[in-house]
């Protein structure tokens, strides 16, 4: 993971130089930096040979770098960490085979090397409906471009990472192919279409893929006599992942929706569907590290809230045990802790289709539905989908048919530099009446119901993409609505402790100021204080007129130009239509206040994306 750069101490580097350095590794990724730390050793080798240097890793004999023709390259694209992870897999797979590879980020990999490549894996995750994570929104532009060489040369296969509960399923890695072979080059195999349980897709495809290499490429021979500066770290799994995650213990768990001081509900946090928590977590003893902007991961299980009505919808006996790859259970206990009972797929909804003989939830899934189909997946839980159209499952097909249960994700609410070894997290506790039945979240709910000194499954996600900036004086402006505001929570903390003095300034959005103004205290606090030196609020129905946080941004468009202009960071956390309202209104803010066309605008916040000053967490 990134992390702010310490200081330059006194060396032989001029001031200029210095600054010049600090803005070559504002935001650049750790597998970025490694590689520099390899090529500057490589040329301080060259000048002044230092035969230690090629100890970093022990010794590590290798031939010379292979020609292009003789070489895999496996590309990447990731939102959350997911594909990076598929890809380095595949990447140790192949150099375990002795076969040449280079691992790339989409966003740091040179376009026009393309034309050039003789054998391509791509690994790439879905955001949102189908759209590319934002690490390769440029790449997949210059694919989809008019600049895009021909590649009757190139063989390639790709890897999809995506959730089944959304319509356009891995659109963004169907998209890719189908375009690759557009441009004239080989499909070796067919593309991986990874749902939440990645590795049931992965490993038959990595499995492929390496036999492809295998026949391609040519396996590079040891050379006994010859040694590299190592490009890549050692590295060492942390003790605890969402494989293992660590048992925190709650040490707080509290409403923070605020109270109505208007209304009949006085006294009470928030109303009875909009519930707000902010909860803490003890990592100590843990080991586990985490900078703003990462995740917190739960291995939880589904409320009884969830579990109870689907047994009661299907008649089905929750203590009747049952064997599924050679583990038995009873039922109830596979659905609490073991499927995915809230979202949707479009697998289980085929088979249900078949099992119920309910043509009009067929038509749904039929091609040319996706908004219909994106409705009842936005609208429908499973019990939901159970009563509307009964069929009869017995639980073992059942279970085969649902998913497995996935962990969820929570943005990081706190800094460790301000709370040690502690982890914050804002949810919103999902809990509404829909269909004639209460509803309550799978993730929320749990986590709703932790008591403190009860202790919960966690792992870190890390998120390279979303970070402070390494210089810290730069000014940065934050957008978060609702829990959306998260993050932004751990980037004041973060920047006030670490004393850096570029300007922070926050757009904050929900619906009524008086219940769900959170963290309201602490962002007066924080303005007393100067670790917060700007705050625009956007409460949607405290009057006739909608207003949302991309209104105050279009309001404040001169400012936030100018503060673009001056090398600020731009950073968007919440939901995917808010994101996709704030992208639009911050490009009509480039058109209007950079003299820009639509087109030049769009290349503008492309650009900055790329160099990594325009960071979205979106879901």
């Amino acid at each position: 993971m990134s992390a702010a750069p310490p200081a330059l101490s006194a060396g032989p580097l001029p001031d200029e130089r210095k600054a010049l350095l600090a803005r070559v590794v504002d935001g650049l990724d750790s597998a970025s930096l490694w590689w520099l730390s390899g090529f500057t050793a490589g040329l301080a080798q060259a000048a002044h040979p230092a035969p230690h240097l090629a100890l970093l890793q022990g010794s590590a004999a290798t031939a010379p770098v292979a020609g292009v023709g003789e070489r895999a390259t496996v590309l990447y694209g990731s939102q959350t960490g997911n594909a990076k992870r598929a890809a380095e897999a595949l990447v140790a797979e192949l150099e375990g085979a002795g076969l040449s590879v280079r691992l790339a980020r989409a966003d740091s990999y040179a376009t026009r090397e393309l034309a050039s490549e003789r054998l391509l894996y791509l690994v790439i995750s879905t955001q949102g409906e189908g759209d590319p994570p934002d690490d390769s929104i440029g790449f997949s532009e210059f694919l989809n471009g008019r600049r895009a060489p021909k590649l009757p040369e190139l063989k390639f296969a790709v890897l999809g990472l995506g959730d089944s509960s959304y319509a356009d399923f891995c659109g963004i890695s169907k998209r890719l192919d189908a375009r690759l072979v557009e441009l004239g080059a080989t499909r070796l195999f067919d593309a991986g279409e990874a749902d939440l349980d990645i590795d049931t897709v992965a490993k038959p495809w990595r499995t492929q893929a390496l036999e492809q290499a295998r026949k391609t490429l040519k396996a590079a021979p040891v050379a006994a006599s010859a040694t590299v500066t190592a490009l890549r770290p050692a590295v060492v799994a942390p003790a605890y992942s969402h494989a293992s995650p660590f048992q925190a213990e709650v040490l707080a768990n509290q409403p923070i929706s605020g109270r109505d001081f208007k209304g009949p509900a006085f006294g009470q946090h928030g109303a009875s569907d909009k519930q707000v928590r902010h909860i803490e977590f003890s990592l100590e003893g843990s080991g586990l590290n985490y900078l703003p902007g990462d995740a917190l991961g739960f291995a939880h299980r589904n409320p009884e809230a969830v579990v109870e009505p689907v047994l009661e919808a299907l008649a089905l006996q929750g203590d009747a045990s049952v064997r599924i790859d050679g583990t038995e259970r009873s039922l109830r206990d596979w659905l609490s802790g073991h499927r995915e009972l809230t979202k949707l797929s479009r697998p289980f909804l085929a088979a249900h289709a078949a099992q119920a003989r309910a043509s009009e939830l067929n038509d749904l899934l039929a091609p040319g539905r996706n908004a219909d189909f994106a409705s009842l997946l936005g609208s429908h839980q499973l019990v939901d989908v159970l009563r509307r159209w009964p069929a009869e499952w017995d639980a073992e097909s059942l279970l085969t048919a649902l998913r497995p249960l996935a962990p969820r994700l929570y943005s990081i609410a706190s800094s460790r530099a301000r709370v040690g070894d502690e982890v914050h997290l804002t949810v919103d506790v999902l809990n509404y009446q829909a269909h004639g039945l209460a509803h309550v979240g799978s993730a929320s709910g749990f986590l709703a119901n932790l008591a403190e000194g009860d202790h919960a499954p966690v792992y870190i996600e890390t998120n390279d993409r979303f970070r402070v900036p390494a210089d810290p004086s730069r000014d940065i402006l934050m957008v978060g609505p609702g829990t959306g505001v998260a993050p932004f929570r751990a980037f004041v903390q973060e920047r006030a402790e670490t004393g850096a003095s570029g300007r922070n300034w926050l757009f904050f959005g929900t619906q009524h100021f008086n219940s769900g103004f959170l963290y309201q205290s602490e962002w007066q606090e924080a303005l007393k204080r100067g670790e917060l030196n700007r705050l625009d609020l956007a409460f949607s129905r405290d009057q006739q007129q909608k207003l949302y946080v991309q209104h105050r941004l279009r309001e404040r468009g001169r400012e936030v130009y100018d503060w673009l202009q001056s090398g600020a960071h731009f950073y968007v956390c919440g939901s995917i239509a808010m994101g996709k309202d704030v992208h639009a209104a911050l490009q009509d803010i480039v058109v209007e206040h950079g003299a820009l066309d639509a087109q030049d605008a769009h290349d503008y916040l492309t650009t900055l994306q790329t160099e990594g000053r325009y960071s979205r967490d979106v879901y």
